[in-house]
């Protein structure tokens, strides 16, 4: 009996989310494909249906609002619109929340993982970079200050919010985590040329 229409891109969409939870939650490397299957509710055997391997896999959890049109805003009080004359600013103010920072499992892949992808092979790499990439170009189309590239100034501003958040997360004291993203946010804003209302 034939699946019903969608059912192929249902179960991938699962797989890719599956994985991005627990890649965010526990590293590239540590997670099996069972793990991510099981956690789908699906079988490992089906598993090679959808992907080639793991770090192909990985290449589509990278997906997020830098690179997926159709990535929704999934923090609450969280909105970007990439369209308006501000994209820049509101992408630094959502990167460096509170409720990006509480999300882990829905976070920025770029966040938990660099370590995992410096010793990974080049599939992972690529996508780790595309997705950097694009956060750049989203960024240096709104940069309005002049004193530098504005490339050079939008690459500055990414690695701040990776960065900022890959600290953040990783400190005990809450306080100072909360210190560190809104020093992140007020800088990268400056960088930016963008003021904070």
């Amino acid at each position: 009996m034939p699946y019903p229409a969608g059912h192929r891109e249902r179960v991938r969409k699962e797989i890719v989310d599956s994985a991005r939870r627990l890649f965010n939650r526990s590293g590239f490397e540590s997670v099996s494909v069972d793990a991510i299957m099981a956690h789908a509710g699906l079988t490992h055997g089906g598993f090679y249906s959808y992907f080639e391997s793991k770090s192909d896999l990985y290449a589509e959890v990278l997906g997020c609002f830098f690179t997926d049109p159709n990535w929704k805003s999934r923090w609450e009080g969280v909105h970007v619109d990439l369209a308006s004359a501000d994209a820049g600013p509101q992408i630094v103010r959502a990167y460096l929340s509170r409720q990006h920072f509480d999300d882990v499992e829905n976070s920025c892949p770029m966040i938990a993982l660099p370590s995992d992808v410096a010793r990974s092979d080049e599939t992972v790499k690529t996508a780790f970079e595309a997705v950097f990439k694009a956060m750049v170009t989203l960024l240096c189309r709104d940069v309005r200050n002049s004193a530098q590239p504005r490339e050079d100034i939008a690459m500055a501003i990414a690695a701040l919010c990776i960065g900022g958040m890959v600290v953040a997360r990783s400190v005990s004291d809450d306080g100072l985590g909360n210190r560190l993203r809104e020093a992140a946010i007020r800088v990268a804003l400056e960088l930016g040329g963008w003021k904070r209302p």
